[in-house]
Parts: structure tokens; sequence; C-alpha cells
């Protein structure tokens, strides 16, 4: 049974006038995708972390390489990347931690915190473009382990 059955027996039971309670529960319009229609989500890493002589380059694959258009030396960046080290069950659960790993800082919900240990394991860091050579850019700085899967890069605009 999936964790959506009771809502639908409710609905169905309103819709059929078994209740009489105001509808405030959108309906699913006809033809339109259900959870169990839509195939699951995947993501694609674009590359990987590599940190060579302690500095770190993003090695993008070589055919997202066009995507690398309009990047230059010197340009800010978002680099997202998947917490890989971190993506088991147990702490995809964890949602309340204590900031730093440190029980000396009150408990805090993981949205409220850079905690690596969260629903959706992904990170995020800002840092400077300091090399473009083919597919592999050089970055001042990044939050993140050699080999880590990169998702996405995304310029930072002027007023962020």
């Amino acid at each position: 049974m999936s964790r959506f059955e009771p809502m639908r027996r409710w609905v169905k039971r309103l819709v059929l006038g078994l209740m009489m309670v105001p509808l405030v529960w959108p309906l699913r319009l006809m033809g339109e995708p259900t959870e169990s229609d839509r195939p699951p989500y995947q993501v694609t890493p674009i590359g990987r972390v590599r940190v060579i002589d302690g500095r770190p380059h993003l090695d993008i694959d070589p055919r997202y390489q066009p995507a690398l258009l309009g990047l230059e030396s010197g340009a800010r960046i978002w680099v997202l990347y998947w917490l890989d080290r971190n993506d088991a069950p147990e702490p995809r659960s964890r949602l309340q931690v204590h900031p730093r790993g440190n029980p000396a800082n009150p408990l805090q919900g993981v949205f409220a915190t850079r905690a690596p240990l969260r629903p959706n394991p992904i990170g995020l860091s800002q840092c400077r473009i300091l090399a473009i050579e083919g597919a592999s850019i050089t970055v001042d700085r990044l939050d993140a382990w050699n080999e880590t899967p990169i998702l996405d890069i995304k310029p930072v605009l002027a007023d962020e």
C-alpha cells in the first residue's frame, strides 16, 4: 500500500458523496501523471573533482565541454556536487544535528545548517576560476573530496 492510499480513499469517498465536508484536496486531472506513472529521478554527474597538489580541479566529462563556453578565468561560479560519501539511508534519515558535530552547539534542523548529512546530500561551493584547459577547470577552493561527483556549474550573478 502506498503512503498516498489513505488520502486517495478519502477523496474517493468525498467525491462519491459519502462524506459531507467541503473539498479541500485538489483532485488529479484526467490524464495527469501520478507519482507511479513518473519515471524515477536520475541524476547524472557532469564530471568529478580532482585534487592535484592541493589544488581543486573540476574535470568535466568531454561531452559537456561545449557547455563551458562563456566561462573564463577570474569568473566566480557555483559548483553543485553530490556528497557521495554520506549517501546512505542512515545519514539521509538524520534530520537534526549539532552544528559542526559539536554536542555543545544546540540541536538544529539540517536545513538550518551546512551539515553534510542531509535527505539529499547535495553540496554547494562558490569559487573563482583560475584556469580553464579543455574540459578541466582549476578553481581557487572547493569544499569537496577528490573524486566527488559534480552535478552542475552555474555562474555567480552580480548581486549574489
